[in-house]
């Protein structure tokens, strides 16, 4: 079954490390994700880009309507995800709990329900 976990963190908490709580940070979320990848777990790990670079895009009338984004009012976004591919939920929440940015923010696990054709 494959899994999301959606990283989340703001400003506040990111901007509280020094460069070497971050690099530590960072070497250790490697070698976490290293490890997954070695097991055939880890499908893939992302960083995504901060809300100032989102758009929102919705279909109006055939046309396509772009808006600066999110609009979602909250305190923490989500700053990467990775997807995995694992024998249960228990196993995904052990992954998410080992991430190493568990320590400092929150993981959401998400089961995914189907992927896409990709024969055409």
């Amino acid at each position: 079954m494959k899994y999301m976990l959606l990283i989340y963190g703001n400003d506040e908490i990111w901007s509280s490390f020094t460069p070497q709580q971050f690099e530590e940070l960072v070497r250790d979320t490697d070698a976490h994700n290293t490890a997954l990848f070695a097991s055939g777990e880890l499908i893939g790990a992302y960083g995504v880009a901060d809300d100032l670079n989102a758009k929102v895009v919705r279909s109006r009338d055939g046309e396509m309507v772009v808006s600066d984004g999110p609009y979602i009012e909250a305190k923490e976004c989500i700053g990467s995800f990775s997807i995995v591919d694992c024998d249960s939920l228990e196993r995904a929440l052990e992954i998410a709990a080992n991430m190493p940015t568990a320590r400092f923010s929150q993981v959401e696990v998400r089961p995914l329900m189907h992927e896409a054709a990709t024969d055409a």
